[in-house]
């Protein structure tokens, strides 16, 4: 069953992002110590997904967790380029914000609803938790008559996306950072 997450749910959909990405090519790259990736990512899921709670697109199963940003809202971009640029190792900072810089060309312009951050605890992974939330918060965007879209960070959850409808638009990547895939669903009627 999926519900809508709340202020008091933050603490719990972090959790479960944090065992769900920590294997996660692009997070693992910019924070590659364990001890680091544990301090740091808690923030980043924050400035990244964190207004989901505050706008119903925090979406919340058992074991997995899905933040959406619906159109006029968003990443809090300003405290998530200080956490980068505080906690990422100094070879590489050049290279997020290059990352950022075409992630942002690959931004749809017109009103969507954006994925920053989908998880599942692996010790429930391979249940359907992330179909669940994708056909959850897709059948807003469908409602809604609006597109979706979503940057993936790991080659092994294109299928996932596809599957529901997401087609990539290319491909971003800077130095010898990771590729990620931005990926568009367009409104359907």
């Amino acid at each position: 069953m999926i519900r809508t997450g709340t202020q008091a749910d933050v603490a719990a959909a972090t959790s479960i992002l944090v065992l769900a990405f920590a294997a996660d090519p692009m997070t693992r790259w910019t924070w590659p110590d364990a001890e680091t990736y544990l301090e740091h990512f808690p923030g980043a899921v924050r400035a990244f997904g964190g207004a989901a709670f505050d706008h119903g697109g925090a979406h919340l199963a058992e074991g997995g967790a899905a933040l959406w940003h619906p159109p006029a809202s968003g990443p809090d971009e300003e405290a998530l380029g200080s956490l980068l640029q505080r906690t990422a190792p100094a070879r590489i900072k050049g290279d997020i914000s290059a990352i950022l810089q075409q992630m942002g060309r690959y931004h749809p312009s017109e009103p969507h609803w954006y994925l920053p951050l989908i998880g599942v605890d692996p010790a429930r992974q391979g249940r359907g938790l992330g179909s669940a939330l994708m056909r959850h918060a897709l059948a807003a965007c469908d409602r809604d008559r609006l597109p979706a879209y979503l940057e993936s960070s790991n080659p092994a959850n294109i299928p996932l996306y596809e599957r529901h409808g997401f087609k990539r638009l290319g491909a971003i990547q800077a130095g010898e950072s990771p590729t990620v895939v931005p990926m568009l669903r367009p409104a359907r009627a």
